[in-house]
């Protein structure tokens, strides 16, 4: 699918600075219709999200759906766990790397592909100290040569 198609209503910036993003995963989520709509109005947060295995199904956890303010008694606990829908043997491949490697799933965006709500899951790895603070440095020569080009161009 096109990087276009894809609309997104929340992204984990805080994965990339934390992990390396070894590869990435598309799942369905199982919402209730209060939390669609409360997704379509882009009040979702993915910050401190993790996803966690149990009796062969995948949940996430931490995940941030703010209640819909036109909603009645009915709205949905904004931290339940939400199944993530996906094929059992793509469960099973995600299960054995997680136990065997030491790596973990986050959530790195929720997007809409169609009519339906998607999650971009990572294979990740932890980064050390000295790893992030070698990204902050990247991240901070990128700025200063924006910052001369700009002024060189003016």
């Amino acid at each position: 699918m096109k990087q276009e198609d894809k609309k997104y209503i929340a992204r984990n910036k805080k994965a990339n600075f934390d992990y390396f993003v070894l590869s990435t995963y598309e799942a369905g989520i199982a919402l209730r219709g209060t939390e669609i709509k409360s997704i379509r109005q882009g009040r979702a947060n993915l910050k401190d999200s993790y996803c966690e295995f149990d009796n062969g199904e995948l949940y996430v956890h931490g995940m941030h759906i703010s209640p819909y303010e036109q909603g009645n008694i009915f709205n949905h606990d904004p931290m339940r766990l939400k199944k993530l829908l996906m094929h059992k043997r793509e469960i099973m491949s995600l299960f054995g790397k997680t136990k065997q490697d030491g790596l973990t799933l986050i959530p790195l965006s929720l997007y809409f592909n169609g009519p339906r709500v998607k999650v971009e899951l990572g294979l990740c790895r932890g980064k050390k100290n000295y790893d992030k603070r070698e990204t902050i440095a990247k991240k901070q020569a990128a700025r200063e040569m924006e910052v001369r080009l700009k002024q060189r161009n003016q």
